[in-house]
């Protein structure tokens, strides 16, 4: 009689833990994936196949990559506004090195894909000291200097080819955003993979539970033990290194190195990394979360294309859902929770 009356508590318990997870910080936007999966189906036949949604995945690979680098600066307390230029700058200066006719805005040297894909990991992980220090050893406040640091950095991109398109690269070079691995593009799996490390890093690893205690309060970490400061660089280094990444994948999609190369894309790195619940103040949420905001983004964009919804009202619909999603984020964080 014992075990007849226990099995639908069980299952009410169940399905209470399944309804509290969805309403945690970190899910809380699966229902609203749910919901765009479903009015897409309906706004265009075409949404749900299978050669679509891989589009989506792709296009949104780079996205993922920036989101993760910026996820964990976040965690950590602070910010890193310049990842977006080194998505433009790190691929320039390679491609610019690796092209000898002059006359399209190459160098003249002509150093080869493989040495190019070497210079874009280095430029990456020499933002990111420079940022690093910066912020940590000279103090200067994390917002305003990656800010002053992005400017730089575009205008340089700018200034290295005139404003020039850099294009006819090796295929070495481009292979990261070409490539097809089970029939699968490669950038799908770089981005897949690095979701999955992060997340277990920051959850089990105890340097990723150390870069939590530094973003919830620093010197109580310091006291502990943590060795604040190099963790604190290292996390800058292992941001500025992805950020090179993403360029180097979206070099490789689009075969070209455009002066514009990752503009704007801080934006939607801030809002998929907010509304999948990394919290500003540094300290809170994690990396599954983000990835779920990534999807969000992603999927909402290629709804509005495929509904033929105007390029110009494309932006201010995206504002409009994330201001949604961030209360509702809000109230269901906040939401109380049952016994």
């Amino acid at each position: 009689m014992a075990s007849v009356q226990s099995a639908p508590r069980a299952a009410t318990t169940s399905r209470r833990s399944l309804f509290d997870a969805l309403l945690s910080r970190d899910l809380v936007l699966i229902p609203v994936i749910g919901v765009v999966l479903i009015v897409g189906s309906f706004v265009n036949p075409a949404f749900l196949t299978t050669d679509n949604l891989m589009n989506v995945l792709q296009q949104s690979s780079e996205l993922s990559v920036l989101v993760i680098a910026e996820s964990l600066i976040l965690i950590c307390g602070k910010f890193d506004l310049s990842l977006e230029s080194t998505v433009g700058l790190a691929p320039m200066v390679a491609a610019w090195l690796m092209i000898k006719d002059r006359s399209i805005g190459g160098s003249g040297v002509g150093i080869n894909g493989c040495e190019g894909i070497a210079i874009v990991l280095l430029l990456g992980l020499l933002i990111g000291l420079v940022n690093g220090l910066l912020v940590v050893k000279l103090k200067l406040n994390a917002f305003i200097t990656t800010l002053a640091v992005l400017i730089l950095l575009r205008g340089v991109t700018l200034g290295v080819t005139n404003g020039q398109t850099l294009f006819d690269l090796p295929e070495s070079f481009l292979y990261l955003g070409t490539a097809k691995w089970l029939g699968v593009p490669v950038s799908i799996w770089i981005s897949g993979v690095l979701f999955l490390i992060a997340g277990l890093f920051m959850r089990y690893h105890r340097i990723g539970r150390a870069i939590y205690a530094i973003g919830g309060n620093a010197e109580a970490a310091r006291v502990a033990g943590v060795q604040v400061t190099r963790i604190t660089i290292g996390v800058y280094l292992v941001g500025s290194l992805l950020a090179a990444l993403s360029g180097l994948m979206l070099t490789g999609r689009i075969a070209s190195v455009v002066s514009s190369q990752g503009q704007n894309m801080i934006f939607y790195v801030f809002a998929a990394a907010v509304i999948g619940g990394i919290s500003l103040n540094g300290g809170q949420g994690r990396i599954v979360g983000a990835l779920t905001g990534v999807v969000l983004l992603g999927l909402l964009q290629n709804v509005l294309t495929l509904s033929q919804v105007a390029a110009f009202w494309i932006d201010a619909a995206y504002g409009a859902i994330i201001l949604i999603a961030l209360i509702v984020t809000r109230l269901t964080s906040e939401a109380p929770r049952g016994a």
